[in-house]
């Protein structure tokens, strides 16, 4: 074997070894790992996104069942799946939380003005801070906080009906 083969056979093997060992352990590429599972939700504090409304902060889940919703008003996703939200609260009797990730406050008002608020509370993430500590990847991403203030559950992407209905509102049923 020539020299000048040797490093390209040996990243070829390389690549080759790890696609079989996800392959193997049936690793999806388009999932991220979901550090918070089963961990107490982050400690954060943060303003108001609406003017007149509340800010959010950790202590706003103790004792209760929540859904936090990560969104932009920039975001394609997060305004596809915003009808979704909109009754969901009603639906499963569960608060749903915003947070506006790395948006501008003028433009987040502006939507929900226009579309609708789902959102019991929204807090304000213009640094995106707060979504890095949740671990997110981008928006839309959706959590459920158990009353022990655990995050137990999370969606990445848009929500939608067969979702709600088939995966979510069951979940949360058999957290109550």
């Amino acid at each position: 074997m020539k020299p000048q083969h040797v490093l390209p056979l040996a990243i070829f093997l390389t690549i080759s070894v790890a696609f079989g060992i996800a392959f193997y352990l049936n690793l999806d590429p388009t999932e991220t790992p979901f550090a918070l599972e089963g961990k107490t939700v982050p400690a954060f504090d943060l303003p108001p996104a609406i003017e007149g409304g509340e800010g959010l902060a950790t202590g706003d889940f103790r004792g209760k069942v929540a859904i936090v919703n990560f969104h932009a008003s920039w975001c394609a996703p997060c305004r596809a799946e915003h009808p979704v939200l909109m009754d969901l609260e009603k639906r499963t009797g569960v608060p749903v939380y915003g947070i506006a990730w790395k948006d501008k406050q003028a433009d987040l008002r502006a939507w929900l003005a226009a579309d609708g608020n789902p959102f019991s509370r929204v807090g304000f993430d213009g640094s995106g801070r707060v979504g890095i500590d949740w671990g997110i990847s981008g928006v839309p991403e959706t959590f459920v906080v158990d009353r022990a203030g655990k995050v137990v559950w999370r969606f990445q992407g848009a929500l939608n009906e067969p979702l709600v209905e088939k995966t979510l509102i069951p979940f949360l049923q058999g957290l109550k």
